[in-house]
């Protein structure tokens, strides 16, 4: 009875400190209120699976788990579902506690939750509250500080996905280390058998690839790799290899969207995806997997693709003082290395890089990114944030002139310095670290 009392209060409280944030313009509401939730009512994510009558599924990976589970959530509210999600990406316990609290009343009742996680933060979040479905986008190296190497980040999942044995499990193929997580008794993979472009950027990248080792100890080899460590790899000693996948697509990436053939039970679907490079492929490709496990049709996943915006720096697009922009968040080698390859060169360009907590605080991964991508930017290059200085270095040993490089750590200033131009069709392309981006989409 204690439990219920302390829950029914931290939702009253939650609404009530909400309010008190928007009237103050404190902050962006995205974890204060769970955090003040979960001082008062620990257990509170426990008592919130009851609210959800269909399915909760959680979405984690280094990357692409924001715009992957906008997806699934996208897809899902299209076919008349009711969601509840995490939609601004605060993915720790505080974010998932905040979401909850400022949606859920006594008798409102959702249909699905989807809810991305932290990797290291998904355990924790099992301990409160049971998922149906777990989804894996990849595990690239990211925030050593924080997260250290990749089989500690391996691990964190694993030990989640031990918690919640009934996971149904929707796992990236093309990943050898994701590829090894089906520990429970329903997994379906997802991968690519080909992948063609037809666009007018380099699709190539100079950054450096992890190397990985069979579980029996010999070096991985590939016949197609795709980007960093994905695609097609098997070991010659003991004849491991990608396993077979239940959603096998290829893919024809353009400039600003791709075609995928996904083909489930023999038979090939078409879809069409309106966002820019391959790693949104893979990331539409498993919102696809769910959506099709969960009996949705061709045309209602199509229909959503159709109509789904990129959210929160996410290939976000934006008009900013008169000018067309792109916002995409940068955090890890792998990651800004593929986001490089689709900046227009023709835009005025802000690299914003914070190294707050959440960016991590150690930015080596600026030199395994491939800025050398930049280096025929025919515009200015402005630096930004508080390690703009560091940022700058980086351009001049990526070969771009220096008299095309300005350092501006104010973001406001630097993006006033990019769109100073009176012709409103110049472009502007924005690339924060994530502390960053919180700055900018509270208006810098």
């Amino acid at each position: 009875m204690l439990g219920k009392i302390k829950f029914y209060s931290s939702l009253i409280l939650a609404r009530a400190a909400y309010l008190g944030i928007k009237i103050l313009n404190k902050s962006s509401g995205t974890s204060f209120v769970g955090m003040m939730t979960l001082k008062i009512c620990p257990d509170f994510l426990s008592h919130c699976s009851k609210y959800i009558k269909k399915c909760t599924v959680t979405v984690t990976g280094t990357n692409g788990k924001s715009t992957t589970s906008g997806l699934v959530a996208h897809i899902l509210k299209c076919a008349n579902q009711k969601v509840i999600h995490n939609l601004k990406g605060a993915n720790m316990l505080t974010g998932v506690a905040n979401v909850f609290a400022l949606s859920i009343k006594p008798f409102k009742r959702f249909d699905y939750a989807v809810i991305e996680s932290d990797e290291a933060y998904l355990t924790k979040l099992y301990d409160f509250m049971k998922s149906d479905y777990l989804i894996v986008t990849n595990l690239f190296r990211d925030q050593l500080d924080r997260y250290g190497e990749l089989n500690t980040t391996a691990e964190f999942i694993k030990n989640a996905i031990d918690k919640n044995k009934n996971l149904k499990l929707i796992l990236n193929a093309d990943d050898p280390i994701v590829a090894t997580f089906n520990r429970t008794d329903y997994a379906v993979y997802y991968g690519f058998e080909s992948v063609e472009y037809d666009c007018s950027y380099e699709h190539t990248s100079n950054a450096p690839s992890e190397a990985f080792n069979c579980h029996c100890g010999e070096p991985l080899e590939y016949s197609k790799r795709f980007f960093a460590q994905q695609g097609h790899y098997f070991c010659k000693k003991c004849g491991y290899k990608r396993p077979k996948c239940d959603y096998s697509a290829s893919v024809k990436v353009f400039n600003d969207y791709s075609k995928l053939k996904v083909t489930h039970n023999g038979i090939t679907f078409d879809f069409t995806v309106n966002l820019a490079g391959l790693y949104n492929a893979y990331n539409a490709l498993a919102a696809i997997a769910f959506a099709f496990e969960n009996n949705l049709n061709q045309q209602e996943i199509q229909n959503a693709l159709d109509s789904y915006k990129a959210i929160f720096g996410r290939t976000e697009k934006r008009i900013i003082n008169g000018h067309p922009a792109v916002i995409q968040l940068i955090k890890n080698p792998t990651g800004a290395s593929e986001v490089l390859k689709t900046v227009d060169l023709q835009s005025n360009i802000v690299i914003a890089i914070n190294d707050n907590y959440a960016d991590g605080r150690d930015i080596s991964w600026l030199w395994d990114s491939d800025f050398e991508q930049l280096k025929n930017a025919q515009k200015l290059v402005i630096t930004s944030g508080i390690r703009a200085n560091d940022m700058a270095t980086r351009l001049k040993y990526a070969g771009i002139p220096q008299e095309k490089i300005i350092v501006e750590p104010n973001i406001k200033k630097a993006i006033e310095l990019a769109s100073h131009s009176t012709n409103s069709d110049d472009k502007i392309t924005i690339l924060p670290s994530y502390t960053a981006l919180l700055k900018i989409n509270k208006g810098v």
